[in-house]
């Protein structure tokens, strides 16, 4: 497993992480709630000057991130040309680029353990209700942690599959990749149940 945090430190690593998690819900709900083109196109440059101001390394990471959108965004501004709604495609899609390039840049700033820190004070009134909040916890640290990871196995396997044969991946590579998940699954349960699992949390 890798870290999402930037290799670049800037100012924003030492910003809360409360903070951070707020302002990109305000934001995004603002993104969704404003459909105008120009506004859209405003707040997507603005996020590209974000990503710009701590130097060219901390861009190109961030852009490298974002990169692998390029085909629901293009299946999407194809889609609404083709249904004469072009400029609602642009919207749509310049609001996606926008809320992920904000979310990303909110990981790359913050440490999984701060925003776990923050999720764990959320869910800290479940747990009078039984709720298992150590379960729900690790959930979503694995989910941030593996999403990249198996990203990355994806294009392995797509660029496995381009060295042996002329034709394009597509369908194929979903059964070996499945198998590689399901296997990064085993070894993952078998890790936490080696450690004792989370069945003990419930009784803390």
């Amino acid at each position: 497993m890798i870290s999402l945090t930037s290799p670049v430190k800037t100012r924003a690593h030492g910003w809360p992480a409360g903070g951070k998690l707020l302002a990109l819900c305000v934001v995004s709900v603002v993104l969704f709630a404003v459909p105008d083109l120009m506004f859209q196109f405003a707040a997507a440059m603005s996020v590209v000057l974000l990503y710009a101001l701590p130097g060219r390394v901390f861009l190109r990471h961030g852009l490298r991130r974002i990169w692998p959108l390029w085909p629901f965004v293009v299946v999407l501004l194809v889609w609404h040309v083709f249904t004469d709604a072009w400029a609602e495609g642009v919207v749509i899609a310049l609001r996606m680029l926008t809320a992920v390039a904000l979310a990303n840049l909110v990981t790359m700033t913050t440490s999984l353990q701060a925003m776990m820190d923050v999720v764990s004070w959320l869910l800290r009134p479940f747990a009078r209700f039984g709720v298992n909040v150590r379960a729900i916890e690790l959930a979503a640290a694995m989910v941030i942690r593996f999403t990249p990871v198996l990203g990355e196995k994806g294009t392995a396997l797509a660029l496995a599959w381009r060295a042996r044969s002329r034709r394009p991946a597509g369908w194929r590579v979903i059964v070996p990749f499945m198998v590689l998940a399901l296997d990064d699954a085993g070894h993952v349960s078998e890790a936490l149940r080696a450690r004792g699992g989370i069945e003990m949390d419930k009784k803390s």
